[in-house]
């Protein structure tokens, strides 16, 4: 909307608007600003309202885990769904500060809809029927599905993705990555080396695999072999949905990690929109992934001013509503930037949590019932090992921040 809206006062009032307010940087800073203002300003009257509509964490039933319902009794009632504000803030950000005719807002946006949609209508079958689990895990695997197959269709099908560009609107990204070329002069039969950009198609771009710490894709799917992109995009973008989801069980766990995890995100696409910067970190350079890095600095925004509330003894949880999209958004970004397995190193927490969950369930039902860990997910494997909530929650925070400074350093060492 900031484009419609410069291009509105400069053409009818003949005001003339700052540059900064095109800049990347710029509207990274105030897309922040302006979510975590919304979350904040209007997180008081959203726990009321929540309040008066009796929307209440229901907790684990004593019988199957009696010492984790005693340690979280005092959560019961606490209101949920906080990820209503959470996703609020975001779009509001977004109408106000991104381009709204480029095809990664549009994704984004569609992520952030589809995903919110799915945990809220999880939420309301757990709070409205007594002891409903919500939707199945099969229904929600396969919505998680579709959404991502959405996303890989339009990456690997060069026709698709041109027939739905209308004018500026859903316009492919552009992708170039720095080549060596020799060059040779006229005069005297020498030749120098340099570093060109070269046009990387959209679909070779996104059947690449890259590693961190490695320049150069490890592998690039083609021919037949590209169904296992699709795969693969399938399993990142479901894989972060869930895992964040499971991650969600104490006082601000899950978006202190998801705060660290997105800010590495958005520094990652910031840079990538920079041609020089890109060429001088040996990295891919993607033409409008800084729109990505506008929403993930929203996403920071939002989460900050969230964790206001949710920090421990928290006034508000964000419920599935908010870690399902939340994690499909890091998900999603992660395929748009080609940092998949970047994301599960600076993301390790959630990936710890689902694993220690898949590894529970394989235990208990392949070796009579024998169990690996106390209880699962991981967070709670410590708590039953005698750790305050708190401190399992600031030491999972510092051992985030260490892997996405790990992360970071990545893209210099490579």
């Amino acid at each position: 909307m900031i484009f419609f809206l410069i291009d509105f006062l400069e053409r009818f009032l003949g005001i003339r608007v700052p540059a900064a307010f095109s800049h990347y940087s710029a509207r990274m800073m105030l897309a922040a600003i302006t979510a975590l203002m919304i979350s904040i300003f209007l997180g008081p009257r959203f726990i009321r309202v929540l309040y008066a509509l009796k929307i209440g964490q229901n907790i684990r039933d004593a019988d199957c885990a009696p010492l984790l319902s005693e340690l979280h009794r005092n959560k019961k009632d606490t209101p949920t769904m906080g990820g209503m504000l959470i996703l609020f803030s975001m779009v509001v950000s977004m109408l106000l500060w991104m381009d709204l005719t480029h095809v990664f807002t549009l994704i984004l946006f569609f992520t952030t809809l589809t995903f919110g949609l799915l945990g809220a209508r999880d939420d309301y079958l757990k709070l409205k029927y007594k002891n409903h689990k919500g939707i199945s895990s099969k229904k929600k695997l396969l919505i998680q599905c579709v959404v991502s197959g959405v996303l890989a269709l339009y990456l690997l099908t060069p026709s698709i993705n041109q027939s739905l560009q209308i004018g500026e609107w859903f316009a492919p990204p552009v992708v170039k990555e720095h080549v060596a070329v020799r060059i040779y002069g006229d005069a005297v039969q020498s030749a120098s080396t340099t570093m060109a950009p070269v046009q990387v198609p959209l679909k070779e771009y996104a059947s690449r695999i890259y590693l961190p710490f490695f320049k150069d894709p490890i592998v690039t799917f083609t021919g037949v072999m590209t169904i296992l992109s699709v795969f693969f995009i399938f399993f990142v973008v479901t894989g972060s949905s869930n895992a964040v989801n499971l991650t969600d069980g104490l006082d601000g766990l899950a978006a202190g990690c998801l705060i660290m995890v997105a800010t590495c995100l958005a520094l990652i696409a910031f840079l990538s929109n920079n041609i020089d910067i890109a060429s001088y970190l040996n990295i891919v350079y993607i033409e409008g992934s800084g729109e990505i890095a506008i929403y993930l600095s929203a996403f920071v925004g939002a989460c900050l001013g969230f964790l206001w509330y949710n920090g421990h003894p928290a006034q508000v949880f964000m419920g599935d509503t908010g870690s399902l999209a939340l994690g499909g958004i890091i998900g999603v970004s992660a395929v748009l930037l080609k940092r998949e397995f970047l994301l599960g190193l600076i993301g390790g927490i959630f990936v710890a949590e689902a694993l220690s969950v898949i590894l529970q369930v394989g235990s208990y039902k392949l070796r009579n019932k024998q169990r690996i860990f106390l209880c699962a997910p991981l967070h709670h494997h410590f708590e039953y090992m005698g750790w305050p909530e708190t401190k399992v929650v600031l030491r999972f925070w510092i051992v985030g921040l260490l892997l996405a400074i790990l992360g970071l350093a990545s893209l210099k060492f490579q």
